[in-house]
């Protein structure tokens, strides 16, 4: 039976619960790690999700909770020392997750960038764009060695695949920046 994430949930809500972006990656990081911590999952989403999903941090900390009242998560809380909680997937979870992933239905990219948004206001793009190659060198830099450090195991298939999209695509702005740089007599 298919896990309709719009369907009450189990907790007994009045309204049906509905999955987000952060939804999915909460339930991803935890598919991956195993039972974790708020602080674990926070760890990986950095070096992982986003580099091509950004969540804000106060979403992010709040989602682990939703997800356990909707019951796609199970929850345990320590009874001393820190109290930290440790959240794993439940059937639910994982079934919603399956299905999401089996859906090639995904909304359209946005390009959402400050420095378009600055260039449109009348900005200097070349003094713009010559900060952009320097950030998507680094970050080109960041994503190889994290693919560097994945290497080929079966069980990380789906984080190398976004780790090579990662990497193809800030090699291809590079190469939109020179390009654009080089026609604006610009290029350093």
């Amino acid at each position: 039976m298919a896990v309709n994430p719009l369907d009450a949930n189990p907790a007994g809500e009045s309204e049906p619960m509905r999955l987000s972006g952060t939804s999915y990656a909460v339930l991803s990081l935890l598919e991956l790690l195993g039972p974790a911590t708020p602080y674990d999952l926070k760890q990986l989403l950095e070096k992982s999700i986003e580099n091509f999903w950004p969540v804000p941090h106060t979403t992010f900390y709040a989602e682990p909770d939703r997800l356990a009242r909707g019951g796609f998560l199970t929850v345990r809380q320590e009874q001393g020392g820190r109290r930290r909680k440790r959240y794993e997937l439940t059937e639910r979870g994982r079934e919603a997750l399956r299905d999401w992933t089996a859906s090639p239905d995904v909304t359209p990219p946005q390009l959402r960038d400050e420095g378009v948004l600055k260039i449109f206001a009348g900005a200097d793009p070349a003094a713009i764009m010559r900060r952009r190659v320097a950030w998507h060198r680094a970050k080109l830099a960041e994503l190889e060695g994290y693919l560097e450090a994945v290497g080929e195991s079966p069980e990380a298939r789906g984080v190398r695949a976004s780790l090579l999209f990662g990497t193809g695509y800030h090699r291809l702005i590079l190469t939109a920046l020179d390009e654009f740089l080089a026609s604006a007599g610009a290029r350093d």
